[in-house]
């Protein structure tokens, strides 16, 4: 439950196809539908009216999804009343579906352009989503926003942890950190859970693409579907994440592109026990998001 648009790839318009050429049978269902990103001169669509996004929750009820999902990702929403019933499903699901994993990307904002939505749809996030999560990947800003902490170290990570009120089993998978011990040249994934703190460094690309966020988030769910680990989805992610920008890059694009060849190959064997991918040189046997 996440944006939608016409043209290029943001939301569920990143995260959906990665999902499915893994092997995932996804629902998607809207909070917002716009034409395209916010960086182009013109924006058209809007949020999905309360009334409309109601009604396609209650289609999802009725075709008994909450009880048969494996996973619920939601990401960036447009209205306070839509950013409600999201929670409110969340809640009916969770409680229908013990066995059900549920992945808070809170999409509120970045260093650059601050926070991007009302903050009545942010305390939603902080009050009501982020409580229920077993996985939730907010970045530094939304981290700090969340917290009121500036995050620089891993010391402010673990504060920040305990100031989300997650549960004690869900994991926070911090994204895009660059802490006071971060090498030169790299950027962090850290994972911080019930079994430890692990940290997952890789290059920092200076590539800064809208929806690379919503793919990562993607393919973490994607890497968990097919049955690996938690800490080899994210670097899994993490892989298939920086292949997709540096295709971006070498295309001039101003958007995610999943079309590279080795993309979609990954994501076609992906799962534990498939062998060197060609994600990246550097993956390990396993890894394919």
């Amino acid at each position: 439950m996440q944006s939608q648009v016409v043209f290029g790839h943001v939301g569920n318009s990143a995260a959906l196809f990665p999902m499915q050429a893994a092997g995932l049978e996804v629902a998607a269902i809207p909070t917002v539908v716009f034409s395209n990103t916010p960086d182009y001169p013109t924006l058209r669509g809007r949020a999905l009216p309360p009334e409309f996004f109601s009604d396609l929750l209650q289609g999802a009820r009725e075709r008994g999804l909450p009880e048969r999902a494996e996973f619920i990702l939601t990401g960036y929403i447009g209205s306070l009343d839509v950013a409600e019933m999201v929670a409110d499903f969340v809640a009916e699901a969770k409680a229908a579906n013990p066995r059900l994993r549920y992945l808070c990307d809170p999409v509120m904002g970045d260093d650059a352009p601050g926070l991007y939505v009302p903050e009545a749809i942010a305390d939603v996030m902080r009050d009501r989503l982020l409580p229920m999560a077993d996985l939730a990947t907010p970045n530094p800003f939304e981290l700090s926003w969340l917290t009121g902490h500036e995050i620089a170290t891993l010391a402010d990570l673990r504060a920040a942890r305990a100031e989300l009120h997650i549960a004690p089993g869900a994991d926070l998978i911090a994204t895009g950190c660059r802490l006071a011990d971060t090498a030169p040249g790299r950027i962090e994934t850290v994972l911080l859970g019930p079994e430890g703190i692990s940290r997952h460094p890789t290059d920092h690309l200076p590539i800064a693409l809208p929806g690379t966020g919503d793919l990562f988030a993607g393919l973490i769910v994607a890497g968990l579907g097919r049955g690996l680990a938690l800490t080899d989805a994210v670097e899994n992610a993490q892989a298939l994440t920086s292949r997709a920008l540096c295709h971006a890059k070498a295309l001039g694009a101003g958007e995610v592109v999943l079309s590279d060849p080795g993309f979609r190959r990954a994501l076609l064997t992906l799962g534990p026990g498939a062998g060197e991918d060609a994600a990246t040189p550097r993956a390990r046997p396993g890894q394919g998001r």
